[in-house]
């Protein structure tokens, strides 16, 4: 065998093995570039989801730190008075399904007449009749009613 014999079928073995390295690292090319954009698309929808749950988290915090603030300030307001019922919620309080509330609803008993009440706690609180108010039940009882916008207003809870 002539050094042109050995030197010849040595480029066929190194083309040969060019090509299949080419083919393999165009394989790998090929299957990254397709599969790219589905993991883009997962980790979109996983962090959506994340950020969605953080929300709802977050927003059954607000409400819970707001009856427990309401909570304070009518014992700081009323001396005579007795928790009947606690509530809260995080929802979407009106049926519109667009937008995310705190609720904050809480049940009382005292001596204390409705306007003073109010006096005392006009400070913290703004009457609207609305979104803030206080009745008097068919009980002699008080409700006091806190509604107030979710810091995620938008969540997929109130939805």
């Amino acid at each position: 065998m002539t050094e042109n014999q050995k030197l010849s079928g040595l480029r066929g073995l190194l083309n040969g093995s060019i090509r299949e390295w080419n083919m393999k690292r165009l394989k790998k090319t090929g299957v990254f570039i397709l599969l790219t954009p589905i993991v883009f698309i997962i980790f979109f929808i996983i962090a959506f989801i994340l950020y969605e749950i953080f929300g709802m988290c977050i927003n059954h915090l607000a409400a819970r730190r707001q009856t427990h603030a309401l909570q304070f300030n009518l014992e700081s307001s009323i001396p005579d008075i007795e928790f009947i019922n606690i509530y809260w919620q995080t929802g979407n309080t009106s049926g519109t399904g667009n937008h995310v509330d705190c609720l904050s609803s809480i049940t009382f008993s005292t001596q204390m007449p409705e306007s003073e009440i109010k006096s005392r706690l006009s400070e913290c609180y703004q009457f609207d009749e609305w979104s803030c108010c206080i009745s008097e039940t068919d009980t002699g009882d008080y409700l006091f009613y806190l509604n107030t916008s979710a810091p995620f207003a938008d969540n997929i809870e109130g939805h």
